[in-house]
Formats: C-alpha cells, sequence, structure tokens
C-alpha cells in the first residue's frame, strides 16, 4: 500500500485530482475558532458544538497519520448565472443542479477504501467523510496539494478551477504525503468585488450570515430584508464569486451523470418555479443535495425572487426601458 497506488486508484473511480496530508495540528486549523468567535456561522449552531474535534483530525481519530483528500469536478455545460442577461431568470448553484454529491462522493469513496483493505498487507483504521463530518476539509485540501484556499474560501485548483466537491478518508496508514498548494490568487479581488452581499469581508473570510448560500439554504424563517436584493433570483445557494474567478475561466467540463442538471432545475424562469406543485417540487428534491432547504425553504427562496423580479420590472417601467435594458 502506497500513495502512488492510492492515486491511481482514485482516478480510476472517478476523482478528478487525490493528494494526501499530514495529521497534524496545521497553523490554518486555528482558523475556525476565530470564525466562530466573529458570530460568521450564524445560526449553524452545529459547527460550534463540534469545533473541539474539528481543531485536529486526531480527535475525530487518534490513530491517524494521514488524510487523503479526493476532489471531484462538478462542472456542466450550461452558461454562468452572471452570463444570464434574463432577470427572469430562475438560478440554482451548480453543485445542487443533480444528484445528491454526499451520496455519489461516499460510494466511490467507499470503494476506494474498500480498495485499500483489500490491498494492504496489515490492517490499519480508518473513516471517510464527504462535507458533513468534524473535518476541515479544505485546510487538508491544500496540505494535500490539491489546491490553495481563495479568497472566496474556495478551493481552487490550477487545472481543474474551484467546482470541486471534496472528500477525505482519515487512516492510521504511514504515507508518503504532498507538498502543500501555494496561494495563486495574486492581486486579484475580483469574488470580493463581485459579492452581491458583500459578505466576503476579507480575504478567505466569509461572513456566512451576508451570504446568498446561507441565507437560501441554511437560514430558517425569513432572509433579511436588507439582504433581499442581494439575493436577485437565486432560489438555491450563489456562484458568483467562482463564475468570475480566472481560475474557472478554462475550468473542465464534467459529463459524470451524477452532476447534469435535473428537469426540474435547469434554466427555468423564477414564474415557473413559482408555479411548482408539490408533488413536482417533492420529486425535485428526492436524492438532491437542495432537500436540505425542505419545500418550505425553496418556496419561500422563490417567493423572494419573485418579488426582486417584480421591483425590477417596476424600476424599469419608470425608466421607460424594455426588461433588458
Amino acid at each position: 500500500m502506497n500513495s502512488a497506488g492510492i492515486k491511481q486508484k482514485a482516478a480510476e473511480l472517478g476523482f478528478d485530482a487525490c493528494g494526501i496530508a499530514p495529521a497534524e495540528a496545521h497553523a490554518e486549523l486555528a482558523f475556525f475558532e476565530r470564525w466562530l468567535a466573529q458570530g460568521y456561522a450564524g445560526e449553524m449552531a452545529y459547527l460550534a458544538r463540534s469545533a473541539d474535534r474539528r481543531a485536529d483530525v486526531r480527535r475525530v481519530m487518534p490513530s491517524a497519520r494521514a488524510v487523503i483528500v479526493t476532489a471531484t469536478c462538478y462542472n456542466t455545460d450550461r452558461p454562468y448565472s452572471i452570463e444570464c442577461a434574463d432577470p427572469e431568470r430562475a438560478h440554482v448553484s451548480r453543485y445542487a443542479w443533480g444528484d445528491d454529491y454526499h451520496e455519489v462522493v461516499a460510494r466511490r469513496l467507499d470503494a476506494l477504501l474498500a480498495w485499500m483493505h483489500a490491498s494492504s498487507a496489515e490492517p490499519f483504521q480508518a473513516c471517510r467523510y464527504v462535507d458533513t463530518g468534524p473535518v476541515q476539509e479544505r485546510v487538508y485540501a491544500r496540505r494535500g496539494g490539491i489546491g490553495w484556499i481563495g479568497r472566496n474560501s474556495c478551493v481552487i485548483n490550477p487545472t481543474l478551477g474551484s467546482w470541486l466537491f471534496l472528500g477525505e478518508i482519515i487512516c492510521s496508514l504511514p504515507l508518503e504525503v504532498d507538498q502543500p498548494a501555494l496561494d495563486r490568487c495574486g492581486t486579484c479581488t475580483l469574488c470580493i468585488e463581485a459579492c452581491p452581499t458583500r459578505a466576503i469581508v476579507a480575504p478567505g473570510v466569509v461572513d456566512a450570515t451576508r451570504c446568498v448560500s446561507y441565507l437560501t439554504i441554511e437560514q430558517r424563517g425569513e432572509i433579511p430584508e436588507a439582504l433581499i436584493p442581494g439575493v436577485g433570483g437565486r432560489v438555491y445557494g450563489c456562484d458568483v464569486c467562482q463564475e468570475v474567478c480566472p481560475w474557472n475561466l478554462a475550468a473542465p467540463v464534467s459529463g459524470d451523470r451524477a452532476w447534469q442538471p435535473r428537469r426540474v432545475w435547469d434554466r427555468r424562469t423564477i414564474d415557473e418555479l413559482s408555479c411548482l406543485s408539490d408533488a413536482d417540487l417533492r420529486e425535485g428534491l428526492r436524492g438532491s443535495p437542495m432537500a436540505r432547504a425542505t419545500r418550505r425553504g425553496i418556496r419561500r427562496n422563490v417567493a423572494v425572487a419573485r418579488k426582486n423580479a417584480e421591483s425590477r420590472r417596476r424600476d424599469v417601467a419608470a425608466r421607460g426601458q424594455t426588461p433588458h435594458g
């Protein structure tokens, strides 16, 4: 069992990148506590409850020696929301167009882990996570050479861009580790400038309570009135900070069936989503990461998007322009 063999098998299983980081108390891990102290987590109380474990994977698995990090590209052949001039279009974050990545990536990690157990001459301990575990996955992705953490807080790979699902296998094997990725954002601040609600309060620091993704997914109850205009036509999540990133200009397009947009969300207008029956909405959310927002949450988001579209129509009419003027 060695690092090269694991990476080769990961590629065979459909992962687009694989890196290995040491299970150590990396300096970047301390940022999370400071972020929580600023109140940037909002209603996501589960983050504070698991803060101690998130400080070091060895608190999750004391025997850990390495963290295998995988990256899967989910970019599909649809235009970015900022390229769509139609104010009536409903926008769903790209990662949620297809099947639930938690389940898809978990199955592939399970296959990788099963192969590792079958191929290892000695027994070892391991556990795997896909986003939901107490692991600061972006830190280990950087330490494992997958990519650097950009100013928008996303992991950016110089070849794949930032449209990436991350997954981890924490294990007790003494694997050869990779060199950390170097920051290549340079002086670029496009993501900070483009954020519709000014949620990126400093390079790499996102105030979730202002982020459209948080507001349309995690926020229970009403969206704060002052932030509603920034939501625009986004009915689930937001991709603006990734869409303006120069590293995504040549991001590869994935043909993986799991990530292709479902008909119910594909290039729909706000009015079309407003007219969805409960049965259609329930079917669209089945096996989708969007189920996290619940049908009630999606209905709320669509209502907000509709309010914003109506406001824009009034403004356009007042100026005597066409809706696309």
